[in-house]
């Protein structure tokens, strides 16, 4: 084997966004000394003759869909070399090692992955064997070590105009770049796959490496940044920093973030300053409305301090876009219609994304929601393949309406409906669901007609 070994990093979906998790490790590989191709399965075609010539590939995994994507992707990478060495890295990847060694992953990393990324690239070229006959790794499968970042290489992914834009009211879009200033997260929600890999910490990336990364994205055609930090306010005077010289530095550069309902009460004198230096909305896992659930998932949150949240943000102008865990075997007929009513009393129908109205509770390896005997009665044994622990509702209904509240808000033409009429449409499910006479919502409630336009939002739709 060359001391230069040839590594083939693979993306396989991440939300639409040009992968941080690519353009980051690359920057240390290459300082390393490795070749490396960089491949971004959402927007282009497996190269095979990359894949053919690899000592390593190494698939980034950051969330549950792109995991499930890239074991389908296996078996093609391991017809084509069959000699290369395998690795999973990302979030998913520790949580759910077991299987992925069992699809031939040789090195699986978690948490602070770039370092270890160089230590196996290392390790295959001091190993004159084949790479994938490489002895047990020596890398921490989760890694939570401070590291000093590099400003990302994003000079072999595709061009920005291939990934998701902003959509603005009334028509018009920009041109959207992402970056990460932080990763994990200080908070142990019950029901977040972050936990069991961060476990309570996070890291932030340094505040030149941002800003450099933003000026690259910029000068690449981005218009707009998306921050993917889990919480953007895990450390606000970071936070603050860093979008504070972005719009000293690129007075028109517009961006989002996200923020947990409880943050954005304890720093609403924050909220202000992001509305002036160019913030264009906020992203709050919600979750529920319904204390009861929020205590379930360890929001520390409740429903008054979501309205409150609503109502501070609505105060200084800035635009909330709420999600929500919808599904799950807490919440009933009645507790589905009160969600509804809540989103619509509180003038959010066009702040909310149809996906959200769909989603449903997720469990995966190492949830803290394992660890509550309420939950312990209803989940079934753990499937490798979904990647998940299976659950039913208690209430036949809601399984029902799940599915047909999901065919409706992920059809294509849905998609580009009116956030209204597509509000109007959800609610009429939920009332035949619950044999209710039908009604018109907006009849119900006074509010403002402009409730019903969206805000400005990404064209890929976030969720969790």
């Amino acid at each position: 084997m060359t001391h230069n070994p040839r590594v083939v990093l693979i993306s396989t979906y991440e939300l639409g966004h040009q992968p941080f998790g690519l353009a980051s490790p690359v920057a240390w590989l290459r300082a390393a000394g490795a070749r490396v191709t960089c491949l971004d399965l959402a927007v282009e075609r497996l190269d095979e003759s990359a894949i053919a010539a690899a000592d390593l590939v190494a698939f980034y995994v950051p969330m549950h869909t792109a995991t499930r994507l890239a074991a389908s992707f296996v078996p093609r990478v391991k017809q084509i070399n069959a000699n290369a060495h395998l690795c999973f890295y990302g979030l998913y990847a520790p949580v759910n090692e077991e299987y992925l060694r069992g699809l031939g992953a040789g090195t699986i990393l978690g948490g602070e992955f770039e370092e270890g990324l160089v230590a196996l690239v290392e390790r295959l070229a001091a190993n004159e064997t084949q790479p994938s006959r490489q002895p047990a790794q020596p890398e921490p499968t989760i890694s939570l070590n401070r590291q000093r970042f590099l400003v990302p290489d994003r000079g072999q992914l595709p061009g920005l105009e291939r990934y998701a834009h902003v959509t603005l009211p009334g028509g018009g879009s920009r041109v959207a770049g992402y970056t990460e200033a932080s990763r994990g997260c200080k908070h142990l929600c019950r029901h977040c796959p972050i936990v069991p890999v961060y476990g309570g910490r996070f890291f932030v990336v340094q505040p030149d490496v941002v800003l450099e990364d933003i000026a690259r994205q910029v000068a690449a055609g981005a218009e707009h940044i998306t921050f993917g930090d889990p919480d953007f306010f895990n450390g606000p005077t970071h936070a603050m920093r860093i979008v504070e010289e972005l719009h000293q530095r690129f007075p028109q550069l517009t961006y989002d973030v996200i923020i947990k309902v409880e943050h954005l009460l304890k720093h609403a004198g924050h909220l202000p300053t992001l509305r002036d230096t160019g913030c264009l909305f906020v992203t709050s896992a919600v979750e529920a409305v319904d204390d009861r659930i929020l205590e379930i998932f360890d929001k520390r949150h409740t429903r008054e301090g979501f309205i409150r949240a609503v109502s501070l943000c609505r105060e200084v102008e800035l635009n909330l876009n709420p999600t929500f865990v919808t599904f799950n075997p807490w919440i009933s007929l009645a507790g589905y219609r009160d969600l509804l009513s809540t989103i619509l009393e509180l003038g959010l129908v066009g702040n909310v994304s149809p996906i959200q109205y769909a989603i449903r509770l997720l469990i995966p390896r190492g949830s803290r929601l394992l660890e509550l005997p309420l939950v312990q009665e209803f989940v079934g044994d753990f499937d490798p393949v979904a990647l998940a622990y299976p659950w039913k509702h208690p209430d036949p209904r809601m399984d029902r309406l799940h599915e047909d509240v999901l065919a409706l808000v992920g059809d294509d033409q849905t998609a580009v409906e009116d956030r209204g009429a597509v509000f109007a449409r959800v609610w009429e499910l939920t009332e035949a669901a619950s044999e209710a006479a039908p009604s018109d919502p907006f009849a119900l409630v006074v509010t403002d007609v402009s409730s019903r336009e969206p805000i400005p939002h990404l064209s890929e739709p976030w969720y969790c």
